[in-house]
C-alpha cells in the first residue's frame, strides 16, 4: 500500500519529499502528520517491495525506513535503493538520504545499516526536534548546491 503526494518534478515547495516505509500503520501515520506539519511532502509505503517501487516513481529526497519490515527487511530495501541512488548536479551525497528509524539499536545493528547503505540510524521513538533538525540541515545542503544544467 502506498499513499502519496506524487511529485517527481523536484519541486520541494518549501519542504522535502519524504517517503516513509513502515509497516506499523499508527507509527507511519503519526510520523507523516508530524512531517507534514513541518512543511514536508510525505508518502507512505507499508512494505519493502512497495517502498522500493514508490522510491523509484516518486524520487524522494529522504527515505525513513523501518528495519523490521515483513517479507523484505529494511536492510535489503536499502541495498536495492542504494544501487539506484542518483546524484544531482555536483552533489556530494546521492539521493535519497536513507535514514533507518528502528527499534534495533545495538552496535551490530548500526553496522548492518551502514553496510546496507543507510546514512543515519535513529532509534524509535525518534525525537521530533532532532529529526526535523536533521531534515532541515539536509534541505539546506540540497538547496545550496548548484543545479545541473
Amino acid at each position: 500500500m502506498s499513499s502519496s503526494n506524487n511529485n517527481p518534478t523536484g519541486d520541494r515547495r518549501g519542504g522535502l519529499r519524504i517517503l516513509i516505509i513502515e509497516d506499523g500503520a499508527d507509527s507511519a501515520q503519526t510520523m507523516a502528520i508530524l512531517l507534514r506539519l513541518y512543511g514536508h511532502q510525505v508518502s507512505i509505503s507499508t512494505d519493502g517491495p512497495a517502498g522500493i517501487e514508490a522510491a523509484r516513481k516518486e524520487k524522494p529526497d529522504v527515505l525513513l525506513l523501518d528495519i523490521g519490515l515483513p517479507g523484505m527487511d529494511g536492510h535489503e530495501v536499502a541495498r536495492q535503493i542504494s544501487q539506484s541512488r542518483r546524484k544531482s548536479g555536483d552533489r556530494q551525497r546521492p539521493l535519497p538520504l536513507l535514514i533507518a528509524v528502528t527499534g534495533f539499536g545495538r552496535e551490530s545493528d548500526r553496522r548492518r545499516s551502514a553496510e546496507a547503505g543507510i546514512d543515519l540510524h535513529l532509534l524509535k521513538p525518534v525525537n521530533p526536534t532532532q529529526l526535523e533538525s536533521i531534515l532541515r540541515g539536509f534541505q539546506s545542503e540540497i538547496d545550496s548546491e548548484p543545479t545541473a544544467p
